[in-house]
């Protein structure tokens, strides 16, 4: 992982790290079906599915609240929704994360 910054007027700065890359074919079948199901908008089995992900650890790069939404990505033997999820930023910018928002990797052919 290799850490990337962005400055914004006044100086103010931010640093995160930019998320490794991982295949689709790579993830896990879970995370395939999860992308499946958010190119085809739905139906989500989770009702906080689509909900917007507030990036609060600084993880993936700063947007405007709203950008990023996150998806739940079934954890087999979970009695609840489990730590991986798959985030979206923007629409076309796909993140999964199996640790609940500790890393993230970038998905590059969803």
């Amino acid at each position: 992982m290799r850490l990337a910054g962005a400055c914004l007027l006044f100086a103010v700065c931010s640093v995160f790290a930019v998320p490794t890359d991982i295949s689709a074919q790579n993830l896990p079948p879970e995370a395939r079906q999860t992308l499946a199901v958010i190119k085809s908008n739905g139906p989500f089995p989770y009702a906080e599915d689509g909900h917007a992900f507030g990036n609060r650890e600084g993880k993936l790069p700063q947007r405007a609240r709203g950008y990023y939404r996150e998806y739940t990505v079934k954890t087999p033997g979970a009695r609840d929704r489990g730590a991986r999820r798959i985030v979206v930023g923007g629409g076309t910018e796909f993140y999964y994360t199996e640790d609940h928002y500790n890393s993230f990797r970038r998905v590059v052919d969803p």
